[in-house]
């Protein structure tokens, strides 16, 4: 997937005068959880706030950090953990986010029930599959000491991220990491199903991360933050509708994916955003996009512990909230109105 513009997709009485290129990355392949950006682009919501948008596939957070700082993007998807490693490491480059994509972080360890792992403890004396540069690998330490284990109880073993699932489901090591709704089509496609494997969320041991956000150059924000703001606002608004028809969502994502893309696995990839990682009780109350501060600064912290960073920094360095619409305009529809696929 290179590339998609959203102008196409608007009435002419709905695109201000004056019309702004956007260059988004995304945070990997095009996939179903990104459904949302597909319904904003495909119901003109973008147009709407005078921007044309496109679009490229991504390589990851770190690389998203890197492309966003050169400006071969203007904003995209990533973690904003790593990209708190990345701003210390890159001073003049700094980043921000700006919108909460994720209010869960889809990090997980899985493995097979018949492996005999029934917890993260139970993790000792096995081996994990990941490659280097996993987030949630890197965030093994802290896992580890959340629950109490030591955290050089395990053997690593490094992979190509197309091959973590082919690890485990080999045998050659007993638990892999990554994000969920990245690991698991490739094993159900693989004849398994969910109820083959116990999966181990982060959040869920001690970890309570935020997910993918939309990041954005500091000082892009500062110089353009009507365009932060529309993008934003328009980004929500397919959060909103993706929520209330998800089928229509899957479906404009596989209009513009290429031939190889399978409707089961992306279906079962925006079937576990909406299972949980997108709304939650914080969403409920304090609308889509936002952060809350005593949750971040704890995540921050134990971010800078994990990574083994220098420094702390202020939560305004790292989440500028300033950028997204009143809240009245970013609530989750009602239960009532929301769908599963």
């Amino acid at each position: 997937i290179q590339a998609f513009v959203t102008t196409g997709f608007s009435s002419p009485n709905s695109v201000r005068s004056i019309v702004t290129s956007v260059k988004f990355t995304l945070s990997w392949l095009l996939q179903g959880v990104d459904a949302p950006l597909m319904l904003a682009i495909e119901r003109g919501y973008f147009a709407e706030e005078g921007l044309d948008v496109s679009f490229e596939r991504g390589y990851g957070s770190a690389g998203t950090a890197g492309t966003i700082a050169a400006g071969q993007y203007d904003i995209g998807y990533g973690d904003m953990y790593s990209m708190i490693e990345f701003n210390q490491e890159n001073p003049d480059d700094k980043l921000i986010a700006v919108a909460v994509a994720f209010n869960k972080a889809p990090f997980a360890l899985i493995a097979f029930k018949d492996s005999g792992i029934n917890s993260v403890e139970d993790m000792i004396g096995k081996k994990l599959g990941a490659p280097v540069g996993d987030s949630p690998r890197r965030l093994w330490p802290v896992l580890a000491e959340q629950v109490g284990v030591d955290a050089d109880g395990v053997e690593w073993v490094s992979m190509e991220p197309k091959l973590r699932q082919t690890f485990l489901l080999q045998g050659n090591v007993d638990a892999i990491s990554g994000f969920s709704y990245s690991m698991l089509p490739a094993i159900v496609g693989a004849g398994k199903t969910l109820d083959d494997l116990n999966i181990f969320y982060y959040t869920d041991n001690g970890l309570d991360l935020y997910g993918n956000v939309i990041l954005v150059k500091e000082s892009f924000a500062e110089e353009n933050p009507d365009v932060v703001k529309g993008f934003v606002k328009a980004y929500i608004k397919g959060m909103q509708d993706a929520l209330k028809d998800p089928e229509a969502g899957l479906e404009g994502v596989l209009a513009v994916g290429d031939e190889l893309m399978d409707k089961e696995a992306e279906k079962l990839r925006l079937q576990i955003a909406l299972d949980g990682l997108l709304v939650t009780d914080e969403v409920e109350k304090d609308g889509l996009g936002a952060a809350d501060p005593a949750r971040l600064e704890a995540t921050i912290a134990q971010t800078v512990k994990g990574f083994g960073l220098p420094e702390t920094p202020a939560l305004e360095e790292v989440f500028d909230a300033s950028y997204l619409p009143p809240l009245e305009e970013r609530k989750v529809p009602p239960a009532s109105e929301r769908k599963s696929l």
